[in-house]
């Protein structure tokens, strides 16, 4: 089994020194490559075996495209990556559009299969019991935590937990049904976590907390409108024609049962209070406390960051280190404004921003005079913590561009300059698409990507990596599966109990709603929460609230500052005595991207590469 090597190169002199002196020189075994055999008899091979599996979590959700570009939370800003061929229905099994190697078929596999050597080899070790079960429960989680993967993003998927050989006979396999898949996810989950409790906890590893938090995360999907298929085949015509509705969720069943272990798992999380981030409060914080929270959590999940209470809220993260130039140190570079040398990549839409209510509870609404004049004023604190927007205040501009902005503020608007009583002249934005510096970087939508970009001024967003993890699992998200599977079992007061802690912290009035009304704020809550964190694509389509949420066109905004009379400004800066704002909102450009739904899109195809692999595979509804 091939192992990772730092040592992987020879001089080629030295090679010719010992190919002249040795005539066995040929014979010798690779110096990158270990004996099967060896690996499963030294703890350390075998924990470089193990550790080499978490490559499976890729760089987290930190690609340059991410996937909040595919639902109704960003726009990608460069055209022809495969992001429209998702956001406009077209997906196919030859052209299943832009699918991150987190959620890769193959890829999963592979990883999967790695799980199962280690798995078969680790269940009866040559080596200590007690670091060889510790390897095991990883193992287990690793397994789980990728076909939990797969299962989210395809459905029901074949079952593998043998290792393949070269002389068996089938390689073929057919899908196991949604209820199997689940099954043995909570398996591999409940035996991760008792091979794991009471270990110490390391930052990026699995731990039995983990384990609970994923065991918890697939059994909400699974007691969800999309995966209990009396419900799905009443919602869409797509679903209800389908041969095999046992691929996408339970036929037969208890559903408030399902429910009822979905609260129970996610019960047993929050039972870890070490996570319980700032969740103790019983009124709400101030606005500008609400806003350092969430970006604490953002930053590191509590994990990296001076708190008060010594708690945190990542319980798994993809954590980064400048010592390796990954993709997911360069999350400032990619989304950050063109203005500063940046690419603007998953730009926020109007829809996200209009959906973060006021700081007051009460829903935004362009429709408001008062929040029309001034949308950017007293909204939910975490607004501030996850966009940009026009007039942020944000770091010191590069030395080429400083003198066009020594006030460090965001600029996606048209502004006059000059005297408001006299000659005067209208200037772009430095960070728009007719700026004078990286135009074709600029937003369409008149946002940046805020979350998860280091504040701090001396991190240069374009030359220096940053070191934010990416959250995996999150405590905060336990919590609101527990109040979800609270409401739909009726048990509203515990839900708001919970939910009203998470806005609490944020700087947000209590929850007094009920029935239909509660289901809609929770679910507005968990989008504004986990923005960003690739929970929308999944949550949207398994609520099947797709067509009305995801099918949406993107919405942007137009600003324009008119200096008021009197006013003379000769360098733009962002002040409303000097100008008078209007805010526009309109739709992208349909010839830029045409979002439209099908509900085929509930599910992804499998590759026609692979089913013409497997022809046991059948195929996900729609793509036939």
């Amino acid at each position: 089994m091939k192992l990772k090597n730092n040592l992987r190169y020879i001089s080629l002199a030295f090679v010719g020194l010992l190919a002249s002196c040795n005539d066995d020189f040929v014979n010798t075994e690779p110096l990158n490559e270990v004996p099967q055999e060896l690996v499963w008899s030294d703890p350390a091979l075998a924990q470089a075996f193990v550790y080499d599996i978490y490559n499976g979590f890729g760089v987290g959700g930190f690609y340059e495209q991410q996937m909040a570009s595919m639902t109704d939370e960003a726009f990608f800003t460069h055209p022809g990556r495969g992001i429209n061929t998702v956001t406009e229905s077209r997906s196919n099994a030859a052209d299943q559009g832009y699918i991150m190697d987190t959620y890769s078929y193959g890829n999963m596999y592979a990883r999967i299969r790695a799980t199962n050597i280690a798995i078969e080899n680790l269940r009866s070790p040559k080596f200590d019991q007690e670091r060889a079960n510790e390897l095991l429960g990883e193992a287990y989680f690793l397994r789980a935590y990728f076909y939990q993967q797969l299962l989210r993003f395809y459905g029901a998927v074949p079952l593998v937990k043998k290792v393949y050989k070269l002389e068996d006979a089938d390689y073929l396999a057919e899908r196991n049904t949604y209820e199997e898949c689940v099954t043995q996810i909570v398996s591999d989950c409940d035996s991760a976590s008792t091979l794991l409790t009471g270990l110490s906890k390391q930052d990026g590893r699995a731990s039995d907390v983990a384990a609970f938090a994923l065991k918890a995360r697939v059994l909400t999907y699974a007691a969800s409108d999309l995966h209990d298929v009396p419900t799905a085949k009443a919602k869409s015509a797509t679903i209800s024609s389908y041969s095999n509705p046992e691929f996408l969720g339970y036929v037969s069943g208890n559903r408030a049962e399902r429910w009822r272990k979905a609260r129970d798992a996610a019960k047993v999380v929050l039972t870890k209070l070490d996570y319980a981030y700032k969740l103790d409060l019983t009124a709400p914080a101030t606005a500008e406390e609400g806003t350092a929270n969430y970006m604490d959590i953002a930053m590191g999940g509590g994990s990296n960051v001076a708190n008060v209470d010594g708690k945190k809220d990542l319980i798994l993260g993809r954590f980064f280190k400048d010592i390796k130039d990954e993709r997911g140190g360069w999350v400032g570079r990619d989304n950050g404004p063109n203005g500063y040398h940046n690419w603007s990549g998953n730009t926020p839409i109007q829809l996200l921003v209009d959906d973060y209510e006021m700081r007051t509870g009460v829903k935004f609404s362009w429709d408001n005079a008062a929040h029309k004049a001034a949308p950017y004023t007293n909204r939910d604190p975490r607004f501030y913590a996850t966009i940009s927007h026009d007039g942020s205040n944000w770091k010191p501009r590069t030395a080429d561009v400083a003198q066009r902005d020594p006030a460090n503020q965001i600029q996606t608007g048209r502004y006059e300059v000059g005297s408001g009583s006299g000659t005067k002249r209208v200037i772009p934005g430095l960070d728009t698409r007719n700026s004078p510096i990286e135009d074709w970087n600029g937003s369409y939508t008149g946002y940046y990507y805020r979350k998860f970009v280091d504040p701090n001024p001396r991190i240069e967003d374009q030359n220096t990596r940053q070191q934010i993890p990416w959250p995996l699992l999150r405590y905060t998200e336990a919590v609101l599966n527990y109040v979800e599977a609270c409401i739909e079992l009726g048990e509203e007061a515990e839900a708001k109990t919970w939910l009203n802690k998470i806005r609490f912290r944020a700087g947000m009035p209590a929850i007094t709603d009920a029935g239909a009304a509660l289901k809609d704020r929770y679910r507005n809550e968990r989008r504004i929460e986990l923005a960003y964190e690739e929970h929308r694509f999944f949550d949207a389509r398994r609520w099947m609230i797709a067509p009305t949420t995801l099918g949406r066109k993107v919405t942007l905004v137009n600003i324009f500052g008119a200096l008021k009379p009197g006013k003379t400004v000769s360098v733009y800066k962002y002040d409303p005595n000097n100008y008078t704002y209007t805010y526009t909102v309109s739709n992208l450009n349909p010839g830029i991207e045409n979002r439209s739904w099908n509900d085929k899109m509930y599910f992804s195809s499998f590759n026609r590469d692979e089913i013409n692999r497997n022809t046991k595979l059948v195929q996900n509804p729609g793509y036939q």
